[in-house]
């Protein structure tokens, strides 16, 4: 005979089980472990817990190796550990173990209970735990001993392990998909096979045959790929919400039970395309929920890979490296050209230019001599420096950044559809209705049969294949629509957002603007051969140099590199090299004084001056420039009565020209990424929804704060990953068109709920007054899907192929 382990709850054969007796209570356990966590809970006085259990399973406890020292290494806690300023020590960890809501009750009894642990917080979903405790009291060593000890296990929580349990989640939707929609495109065919064969004549054994034929494709479709809604409908019953996933598995299972009992009788008609068509419609809106959050955990990756290791840290007139996490303030660091700043500091020696366009977004490199402040996540360009670190890892302005975003990002509200809100009362209302239909026929003729049938083609008629295509088929469209545009939309959901939108945030550069600079103004002195400036800037991959080639090449033919000797990189100023006898040098005004060559510095765009032998043969002015149709889309952005922001952290002059170049009246500039947040959190007090467009990762906190995040293709990486949609051409044009096409869409899932409401209140009565059988009700219910389905293709007119 098999008995229940009183801890886990799993069955064994009562032989080999752990047998006690307490008076008349008898206790059965599979192992020591599961005998011991029974007891320590009874003596904490916790022993409740198997009431929350409930018959829920739990995995017998494990054993763990003694690895408990290494919880408080120095290195750990350097890694994991956040230390507050008020004294008290705080950690994620990911309690492994959690079935259900009374283990997180456990969980949390037990923390709470343990003297030093301040506040202990499980997250159901995650399983991911925020423990606050005082280390002058417990280590954490002990904690996770605690935790251990009733049966679970922890540890700290990796981006890396989030990716894989995503990635393990992913697998199984698609999984689940694959086979929904093999079931779907064969079963269709059987369908229309049988509905040709009502009005032609079918012999009733050919019938049975493909009856049985469409069983076997949807049941696997109904219990295998379905489960997920059964799943979701239960949990929802326990919590007492009534939700979509109740709403599909009560219509499609209530389908396939009659269905069966049509099909052994051989009495009515079976509708198993019906089921199958309403698993595999809603599960592909599943599946783009999955990949949303496997798109979270390879942002954490990206923000992760985006922080320096190590550094080159100055001892003694010796460079050594050394890990970014036992750099302390004071410490003198080397950067060379190519490298990125890890840690804050000042400028001891040397000079060289950084680039801070993922930081600031100032567009022109910025030169830093001694005593000037250097930014981690600044990259320098030229030159090599030393400073002094003035913060340590863990406080300078990349860290920070990074875990704000991280934090904001686990706090990003999710996005409830329309369709969802209004299918929960639904549900409950048609059940109910279907309920007392039943009874009603029941008590008025006496038959359980006719009952049975008018209450099936109730359901059936309602079934939510419409009321759920609604939202999926439209925005199915707009997102195929707008990704032929050049806009990608992460999932479907952001296009409801997007079209409530009424404020619009932009950054300058990189979004509005080019982001490299162009050649506005070229003056020629006198002949020379363009060559030797040709081949001049092509020494160089400074931006500057860059733009001055690239206008070359677009004004004239048949450019050669000529083979220069002596190319020297003058840090923040330009290049000097010699090719035969002549010294060539260019670069800015600061430059040629140096070289005791007389300039006219006097200009509000970046000079560049070419010189042969120390005279001036050529002068070019540059600047970053709007992108082709940014005040004409700007223009019909403002038209829909959305608001235009621009948040810059270029200097007021350049943000000034460049906002009335394409239209802005209202625009920021000088801002730091927090105060870029800082922006939109004022804009969401004042109950606006929020787009922002960002391409640097100064933008990606404040996008992570949007309502809706944009990031040009071009983008850095953490910018593309926090983002709900990327515009793959970096058009500000595409920025307009996923405006149009969002609103387009949601517009016309209001038709479609519309559309489905009014089917339903003239279908329904009709249904419970007996006058539509399960067939009509059936074809009914089919015709209601295409009339959205219809509906919805008419979003691609308007706006071209």
């Amino acid at each position: 005979m098999k008995v229940a382990c009183t801890h886990c709850q799993l069955e064994f054969d009562e032989s080999v089980m752990i047998k006690e007796e307490e008076g008349s209570d008898v206790h059965y356990f599979c192992c020591k472990g599961c005998q011991g966590v029974f007891h320590l809970l009874r003596s904490e006085g916790l022993d409740t817990f198997y009431e929350k259990l409930g018959k829920n399973q739990l995995e017998p406890p494990k054993e763990l190796q003694d690895d408990l020292h290494k919880f408080d290494l120095e290195g750990f806690r350097k890694k994991y550990i956040i230390e507050r300023s008020d004294g008290l020590y705080e950690i994620f960890l990911i309690i492994e173990g959690i079935h259900c809501a009374a283990c997180v009750w456990l969980n949390e009894k037990v923390l709470h209970q343990t003297p030093g642990v301040i506040e202990a917080t499980i997250n159901y979903t995650t399983n991911k735990a925020h423990v606050i405790w005082d280390p002058e009291q417990i280590k954490l060593s002990q904690i996770i001993e605690k935790i251990r000890a009733i049966g679970y296990n922890a540890y700290p929580y990796d981006p890396k392990m989030q990716e894989e349990r995503a990635n393990k989640a992913r697998r199984d939707y698609y999984s689940r998909l694959l086979v929904a929609i093999f079931a779907t495109m064969n079963i269709m065919w059987i369908a229309v096979a049988q509905y040709t064969g009502m009005f032609t004549g079918m012999r009733s054994d050919v019938k049975d045959v493909l009856n049985v034929a469409e069983w076997v494709l949807a049941t696997p479709t109904l219990f295998y790929s379905g489960w997920v809604f059964f799943r979701g409908a239960w949990f929802g019953l326990k919590n007492r919400f009534v939700n979509m996933d109740l709403l599909v598995a009560s219509g499609a299972s209530l389908a396939y039970t009659y269905s069966i009992w049509a099909m052994v009788t051989g009495k009515g008609e079976v509708y198993f395309d019906s089921v199958t068509m309403i698993i595999t419609f809603v599960l592909a809106g599943k599946y783009l929920e999955v990949l949303s959050k496997k798109r979270a955990a390879d942002t954490m990756d990206a923000l992760s890979n985006a922080l320096p290791t190590e550094v080159t840290v100055i001892e003694s007139d010796t460079k050594i490296m050394v890990p970014v996490e036992e750099v302390n303030p004071g410490d003198i660091i080397e950067v060379r050209a190519g490298e990125k700043v890890a840690i804050d500091g000042v400028v001891v020696s040397g000079e060289g230019s950084f680039d801070e366009s993922s930081l600031t977004g100032e567009s022109e490199p910025i030169l830093k001599v001694k005593g000037d402040e250097i930014i981690s996540g600044s990259v320098a360009i030229d030159g090599v420096v030393r400073y002094e670190a003035t913060k340590d890892y863990g406080s300078s302005m990349l860290t920070t950044l990074v875990g704000l975003l991280e934090e904001s990002l686990t706090k990003k509200p999710k996005i409830e559809r329309l369709a969802n809100e209004i299918s929960g009362y639904f549900s409950l209302t048609i059940l109910s209705i279907a309920l007392l239909t039943f009874i009603g026929w029941l008590w008025m003729t006496g038959e359980f049969e006719r009952a049975l049938v008018v209450s099936i083609s109730v359901i059936v008629i309602a079934c939510p294949c419409a009321l759920g295509l609604a939202t999926p088929v439209a925005t199915l469209i707009g997102i195929n629509l707008a990704a032929r545009r050049g806009v990608l939309f992460k999932e479907a959901a952001f296009i409801e957002t997007m079209a409530k939108a009424d404020v619009l945030v932009l950054d300058k550069t990189g979004t509005i603007t080019e982001g490299k600079p162009h050649v506005v103004n070229a003056k020629m002195y006198s002949e020379y051969d363009l060559n030797l400036l040709y081949s001049l800037v092509k020494s160089s991959i400074h931006p500057v140099s860059q733009g001055i080639a690239h206008y070359l090449e677009e004004h004239y033919e048949n450019l050669k590199e000529l083979p220069l000797e002596g190319v020297k990189q003058v840090q923040a100023r330009g290049i000097e090299a010699k090719f035969e006898e002549h010294k060539l040098l260019g670069g800015n005004a600061k430059m040629m004084q140096e070289f005791g060559v007389e300039v006219d510095e006097k200009s509000e765009y970046t000079l560049f001056i070419f010189a042969i032998d120390k005279e001036i043969v050529a002068r070019f002015e540059l600047r970053d420039l709007p992108k082709e149709g940014a005040k004409e889309a700007i223009a019909e952005i403002r038209k829909l009565g959305i608001d235009i922001v621009m948040l810059t952290g270029d200097n007021e002059n350049a943000a000034k020209r460049i906002a009335n170049e394409v239209g802005i009246t209202d625009f920021k500039a000088g801002l730091f990424p927090e105060d870029k947040a800082k922006e939109i959190d004022f804009f969401h007090a004042e109950g606006r929804v929020v787009v922002m467009a960002g391409d640097g990762i100064n933008d990606a906190l404040a996008l992570s704060k949007s309502d809706i995040a944009i990031a040009m293709g071009s983008g850095s990486d953490v910018a593309l990953e926090v983002s709900d949609v990327v515009l793959l051409d970096d058009k500000i044009t595409s920025l307009r068109d996923a405006f149009l096409i969002s609103r387009r869409t949601f517009k016309f899932v209001k038709q479609n709920l519309a559309l489905s409401v009014i089917y339903n209140s003239i279908t329904i009565p009709l249904a419970i007054a007996g006058y539509v059988i399960p067939l009509v009700a059936a074809l009914s219910m089919s015709l209601s899907s295409l009339m959205v389905v219809g509906n919805s293709m008419r979003i691609k007119s308007g706006f071209g192929k």
